[in-house]
């Protein structure tokens, strides 16, 4: 049997990171270790970027000339697509859900299957211990895509706002950047970051995408260790 080549596009959430970043990571940096030897994961996510600049910057186009027939192409962004400057701005409904448009018909052109991911949720917690959500409409509007579009999606926001929950203010400090000033040489001066995650988190996050991955049942699924 062919090796899957499983290609992700997203942002910082999902990037991989030099070892003196540690103990930074993405989840998409750890994805692999949850498959056996058929699948490789090709980490195509940079920090920073939205739809509107990684498609500019022709990274789309490199996984379009890599993907092949049942090939996978995980596709999560939201982060930086809120952001409002002119260079990676796009609108919930209306650019963002066209650039997201671009990446599923160019996966389905080569005969790969794409799947979407909502944005991992922020470590933002109200007095009540509930998440207060930062994403505006993006979640929806990948959602709304998702049905007009017959593409399969990971509800990322959801399911990460359901494990913060659980574990709480103070416990998920661990899955998130929040460094001490000392522990390690890149900091320094510490950190305290709710948006990028430890190694804990990003195995935390890693792990529900291989849930939402089982409960899609998608046939990549049977090669999860």
């Amino acid at each position: 049997m062919n090796q899957i080549n499983l290609f992700l596009a997203g942002d910082s959430t999902m990037a991989t990171y030099d070892v003196k970043r540690a103990p930074q990571m993405g989840w998409g940096q750890v994805l692999d270790q949850y498959f056996n030897e058929q699948v490789k994961v090709w980490n195509e996510a940079m920090p920073g970027r939205s739809t509107k600049t990684f498609i500019q910057e022709g990274r789309q186009k490199r996984i379009y000339q890599l993907i092949r027939p049942d090939d996978y192409l995980f596709v999560q962004f939201g982060h930086n697509d809120s952001k409002v400057d002119s260079n990676r701005y796009t609108e919930p409904f209306t650019t963002y859900k066209e650039n997201l448009g671009i990446f599923i018909s160019n996966a389905r052109d080569k005969g790969a299957f794409p799947v979407l991911l909502t944005p991992v949720q922020r470590r933002n917690f109200s007095i009540n211990g509930k998440i207060v959500d930062k994403h505006g409409n993006y979640p929806l509007a990948m959602r709304d895509l998702a049905i007009e579009l017959s593409v399969p999606l990971i509800d990322i926001t959801k399911r990460s706002t359901i494990m913060l929950e659980n574990i709480g203010p103070e416990l998920s400090k661990h899955l998130y950047m929040w460094i001490k000033p000392g522990d390690y040489k890149y900091y320094p001066d510490g950190k305290e970051d709710n948006t990028h995650f430890t190694e804990l988190g990003a195995n935390k996050i890693a792990q529900l995408v291989i849930e939402g991955i089982k409960d899609l049942r998608l046939p990549i699924a049977k090669f999860i260790k």
